[in-house]
């Protein structure tokens, strides 16, 4: 049931950001904080997590993205990430990349 809960409010999440990948360029880095706003939950703000998942600030673009793939195409295990993969499109992927790849990772 609480997996369900979760899946539900994040792809009504993920729905009502969606639009904002569609956004012009100088929108970009917004849009990239916003859509990385969601992952905070289990990879920490700004993407330094405190339990056991990884942290993502500084992780090389391309890693996350690979990564995300691999969730979505259920390459890689997981409990969660591979239904969240699914409900970002590919161009909203490279912002969430590109945006946690420019964060500075905790010491």
């Amino acid at each position: 049931m609480r997996k369900e809960m979760l899946k539900v409010a994040s792809l009504a999440m993920l729905t009502a950001l969606g639009g904002l990948a569609h956004a012009d360029a100088g929108a970009d880095a917004r849009t990239a904080r916003y859509l990385a706003a969601t992952c905070a939950n289990c990879h920490g703000t700004e993407g330094t997590a405190q339990g056991a998942n990884p942290s993502l600030a500084g992780r090389p673009k391309t890693y996350i993205v690979e990564q995300m793939q691999a969730f979505r195409d259920g390459k890689r295990p997981a409990t969660i990430m591979h239904q969240l993969s699914k409900g970002y499109t590919d161009q909203q992927v490279e912002l969430i990349a590109d945006y946690f790849s420019r964060q500075t990772p905790a010491r």
